[in-house]
């Protein structure tokens, strides 16, 4: 400690007050934790700081615990991916890049890449990613293939496939080598960027069920879209990547887009729930005139970021509106279906609500903001889950939990929550043993203070304790 004991018991006083503000500064310090607001931003203090998600190309927020990893450019050089980890990579211009998969011969994995482009106001509509998984003899087990569309305008695509362990199946159903592969669709197109794209790379594993299940969809739900959800909207802040996503339940949420900007928000849906939802834009602020016919996407992705529908919203400067399909309710069986959209809602989780805004709403009405209004529906009854015989890779990857409800409807940043906590308890913790620390300081001082007075009336000289 700084303070210095003296002979007089002035001094000692001003010691003991020295220690109880210190004390109170450090009680006061763990009280002082961060609010969830605080932690979304990225806090900084003098002891430290929590780190937030890093920007790569385009304003896309990776993951903070992305480990960086090079793609080969042939099987044998590969890196392997494991479950329940993110990695950063990078895609070129032109050729596939390949990554490793060990697979056994019961679980399902589900590999999935998010390609994020330099920031641009031009793209190819054709461009975009094509991912697929391959057995060691190069024949696809199953490939997607995602684009800009319409909107021209370069933003974070993200593309999935998978080994999926199904009787229906002849190939990539043994335990073996497998490899992700991911490649630009158009990179020569009118508007492409030529250069090299950041990517974000995630694999998640899906045990087999304890006992067999139906090998059918339904084939009668209720196609009908519901109605849009009302009420005041609530702001709540999209976040700029999947690892980010401002977490939304059923309501009616706000925020301000910008030509360019993509926003990620989500949403998590049990088994037996419907997802609906229908984007808003409101009216420019800044005048002009014009349409833009695609000026605002509004994709939805499963949990496993592989994604499921998309809206498209035209745009003429006033009040315009566009709302998903009908999506049937979060089901196993869901996976038996033809369309590749039913199926998408396979499992539980968190759901993601993509909205981006195209670079062509600036030429039109200027780089301003505009309006965001998310209107988000969770029809149907909660339900238990369809009996898993492990767990996935990670272990939260196909469920609910009460703390992510509370989350959605209370409002913050995605996984913030754990943050504060651990924040709180390290800072609680800290002040705790600093006590203890001065306590026992306090003690030997007053011992030292008793001593010097005693040897003071004996006319001894000071010694320190």
């Amino acid at each position: 400690m700084r303070a210095r004991q003296g002979k007089g018991r002035g001094r000692a006083r001003a010691g003991r007050a020295g220690v109880v503000g210190l004390a109170s500064a450090v009680l006061l310090g763990a009280a002082a934790v961060p609010g969830p607001q605080a932690l979304a931003g990225g806090f900084t203090g003098a002891a430290g700081s929590l780190p937030a998600a890093s920007a790569g190309s385009g304003g896309y927020a990776f993951a903070e615990d992305a480990r960086s990893i090079d793609g080969a450019a042939s099987p044998g050089d590969s890196v392997e991916l494991e479950p329940g980890r993110t990695y950063r990579s990078t895609l070129p211009a032109r050729g596939k890049v390949y990554y490793r998969l060990t697979l056994d011969d019961s679980t399902n994995t589900y590999a999935s890449a998010t390609a994020a482009p330099p920031a641009g106001r031009t793209a190819s509509v054709v461009d975009g990613i094509k991912v697929a998984v391959e057995d060691g003899e190069g024949r696809s087990c199953d490939v997607d293939t995602e684009s800009f569309g319409a909107a021209g305008s370069r933003h974070p695509l993200a593309g999935w496939a998978m080994r999926e362990i199904s009787p229906r199946r002849s190939l990539c159903q043994e335990a073996a080598t497998y490899y992700l592969t991911v490649e630009r669709v158009d990179p020569d197109g009118d508007g492409s960027s030529p250069g090299p794209w950041e990517m974000e790379l995630a694999a998640t594993a899906e045990p087999p069920l304890e006992k067999a299940g139906a090998t059918s969809a339904p084939t009668a739900w209720d196609s009908a879209p519901p109605r849009p959800v009302e009420g005041k909207p609530q702001r709540r802040t999209g976040g700029a990547g999947f690892s980010r996503a401002a977490p939304v339940g059923q309501g009616v949420w706000r925020d301000d887009i910008r030509p360019g900007q993509t926003l990620f928000y989500e949403v998590p849906v049990d088994w037996g729930r419907r997802l609906h939802a229908t984007a808003e834009l409101g009216g420019s602020g800044a005048g002009g005139s014009g349409y833009v016919a695609a000026a605002l996407d509004l994709d939805l992705y499963n949990p496993v970021r592989g994604h499921v529908v998309d809206a498209t919203v035209g745009y003429d400067g006033t009040r315009k509106t566009g709302s998903l399909a009908a999506l049937p309710p979060v089901a196993h069986v869901n996976r038996h279906a033809v369309s590749r959209q039913v199926a998408a809602v396979r499992f539980a989780g968190s759901y993601y609500l993509v909205a981006h805004l195209s670079s062509e709403v600036a030429d039109a009405f200027g780089d301003g903001p505009v309006p965001l209004t998310l209107r988000v529906g969770l029809s149907g009854a909660a339900q238990d889950g369809p009996g898993y015989a492990g767990e996935s890779v990670p272990a939260d990857a196909f469920t609910v939990t009460g703390e992510d409800r509370e989350t959605a409807a209370g409002g913050g940043a995605a996984g913030e929550g754990a943050a504060y906590r651990a924040l709180a308890v390290g800072g609680i913790g800290a002040g705790t043993a600093l006590l203890a620390g001065l306590g026992v300081w306090t003690l030997a001082a007053r011992r030292r203070t008793a001593a010097q007075t005693a040897a003071g009336s004996r006319q001894e000289p000071f010694r320190s304790a």
